[in-house]
């Protein structure tokens, strides 16, 4: 009996034995399921980037401009903005003394929300920082250090510009490529400013110097011209400046006898008033311009065309079809305008509007 009861004990104790073994095997020859792999995740765009501007300050930009505030030189640098397609952007209305005439009417063409936007310089061209501050623009403008300066102790994202020799809006606009993320738009600026001198050099290459008029340009009444850029667009057009001193920069000053000792062909003013004082100026009746009534306004589109501004191929072809219409014809002069600001503007030009800028 007792040995019976040993032998089943024997036999279940090898029976669980076998069991748990079997268990155990079981378990060391399951197959883990690897985990699912992650997802990669989407890399993150940068929120700020940073731009070397032409005073060779490094600028930390935000990824995207939406707001654009212009101080100072306003209608130039809104010029800018809008030869890169996105005068949309600009967030003032212009100073008092850009608005005292119709003068800029064309600026509330190419960005008409400027009308209602708020103004963020006071008559003596003072910040007015309260404003600023309020309107918080992504970006700011100035062609002055003193500007950038009062800007920057702000807190403002600013980009200084600076434009000193002839083509140095090739620079301006290469740079504002950047700034504005519209590096293909600079380039292709600057292929038409390129493929526009390459055209003027080529209409006038055949001009003896003898055959050449010679231009003054500016407050002639004053004795001022305001623009170095002006001996350069003059040349371009196939003219001969009279103030043309070789000097690299600034404006230039003279007297009476100057103008009446140089007796140019032709003279171009910066309003419409002045042609009227010069006609009515018995000291100059004997200028050639004048005797000839050759006077002409130089345009004021989105900026003086005499002046510094993107503008400029329009200007050297604006004065050759003046000096010389046999090369240049009023036609072929309207078609260049309406090109320009409907490609780089996205403006279509009126006929009457291309009427009223050649004069």
């Amino acid at each position: 009996m007792i040995k019976k009861l040993n032998t089943k004990i024997v036999a279940l104790c090898v029976s669980i034995i076998i069991i748990l073994s079997l268990l155990t095997g079981c378990a060391s020859q399951t197959v883990k399921t690897p985990a699912e792999p992650s997802e990669p995740s989407e890399p993150s765009t940068p929120e700020t980037r940073t731009v070397v501007d032409m005073a060779g300050r490094t600028v930390t930009l935000p990824a995207e401009i939406n707001s654009i505030g212009t101080f100072g030189s306003i209608g130039v640098l809104n010029t800018f903005v809008e030869t890169m397609g996105v005068g949309e952007k600009i967030c003032n209305n212009m100073s008092p003394r850009f608005t005292k005439t119709d003068k800029w009417k064309y600026q509330y063409k190419f960005a008409p929300q400027i009308a209602e936007a708020p103004v963020f310089q006071k008559a003596d061209e003072e910040i007015d920082m309260e404003v600023v501050l309020k309107t918080k623009p992504d970006l700011c403008l100035a062609m002055s250090k003193e500007i950038v300066t009062v800007l920057e102790n702000q807190g403002f994202n600013v980009i200084y510009l600076e434009w000193n020799e002839d083509e140095d809006v090739k620079k301006c606009i290469t740079l504002l490529g950047e700034v504005l993320n519209q590096e293909d738009l600079a380039e292709d600026y600057i292929r038409y400013f390129d493929s526009m001198v390459a055209e003027a050099d080529e209409l006038v290459k055949h001009l003896k110097k003898e055959d050449r008029k010679k231009v003054v340009y500016g407050d002639i009444m004053g004795g001022k011209q305001p623009h170095v850029i002006a001996e350069w667009w003059i040349a371009k057009a196939g003219g001969i400046s009279v103030t043309d001193d070789g000097r690299k920069a600034g404006s230039r000053e003279y007297t009476l006898e100057d103008l009446l000792q140089w007796n140019p062909d032709l003279m171009v003013v910066s309003t419409a008033s002045m042609k009227e004082d010069i006609l009515a100026d018995k000291r100059m009746s004997n200028i050639t311009a004048v005797k000839n009534e050759a006077i002409y306004t130089a345009p004021t589109v989105a900026h003086t065309w005499g002046n510094r501004t993107p503008e400029q191929p329009l200007t050297f072809m604006w004065m050759m079809q003046k000096l010389y219409p046999e090369i240049k014809s009023e036609e072929s002069l309207a078609e260049d305008i309406r090109y320009f600001y409907s490609h780089f503007f996205n403006y279509e030009m009126s006929d009457e509007e291309i009427a009223e800028i050649i004069g």
